[in-house]
């Protein structure tokens, strides 16, 4: 409402495309055109599912992709996290905190996470570990009642009677638009100036997940968004300097 009384205008739809290759830069919707001076990208990532039949249905009544948000729901109840890595791990330490008991479940038999990641986990007395097992099926109607697990090894399969479920795989930032046009880092998350949200084309900025794969979260996300409002209005005043001046 805010924004909307100091003219801005909204519109809900994806961008099909985008032209950065020279101002005024372009975003293609449908049949529409836009063009902007300056563009903001704020796409965020995608935390990775599983791809279960149940997933979407309970996502919300029991699983979660994010610990940190969702952690205090599960006070004292037995939880599930499923994967490997750091954060992975991360996740799952937090929520040793609020859980009675955290059983993490991974495809191997050995973890992907650092050295001292994995020496802290084998060190809580309240984190169980299930090796070489993924979920085939997350149990439950209106709310997770359970997982159930196949042996990766021997075929066979098991439940896990737990009522929350993290799922902790990684995330896919959603930079598919700008591939080819903007400096993204090995995972595809886009590569800003250090301190700032500048990319690497003058005039386009960065902020939240898109450009964080650390923090990931709501706070910083805004913090970062008001760093790039900032930046790019610095820009265009000195770009319109700059023109007046010649």
């Amino acid at each position: 409402e805010q924004a909307e009384r100091f003219g801005a205008i909204f519109v809900t739809a994806d961008a099909d495309r985008v032209d950065l290759s020279s101002p005024p830069f372009r975003v293609q919707v449908h049949t529409k055109a836009y063009s902007a001076d300056s563009l903001i990208i704020t796409t965020g990532a995608s935390a990775r599912m599983l791809d279960l039949p149940n997933e979407a249905r309970l996502l919300g009544h029991g699983v979660s992709t994010c610990a940190t948000c969702d952690g205090f729901f599960f006070r004292d109840h037995e939880i599930a996290v499923v994967g490997g890595g750091d954060s992975a791990i991360e996740e799952a330490m937090f929520l040793t905190k609020f859980a009675s008991k955290v059983t993490l479940v991974h495809r191997r038999k050995e973890l992907r996470a650092s050295k001292i990641m994995q020496e802290r986990a084998f060190a809580n007395p309240k984190l169980e570990f299930v090796w070489d097992s993924v979920v085939e099926e997350m149990l439950g109607d209106t709310k997770l009642a359970g997982l159930r697990l196949r042996d990766t090894v021997t075929n066979a399969t098991s439940e896990l009677a737990v009522t929350g479920a993290f799922v902790a795989i990684g995330h896919t930032p959603n930079t598919a638009l700008f591939t080819g046009q903007l400096d993204l880092d090995e995972n595809g998350y886009i590569v800003t100036e250090g301190g700032s949200t500048r990319t690497s084309i003058e005039g386009v900025f960065a902020a939240g997940d898109v450009q964080d794969h650390v923090f990931r979260q709501a706070i910083t996300a805004s913090g970062t968004g008001c760093m790039a409002a900032i930046e790019a209005e610095r820009w265009l005043e000195a770009t319109k300097f700059a023109a007046s001046a010649g």
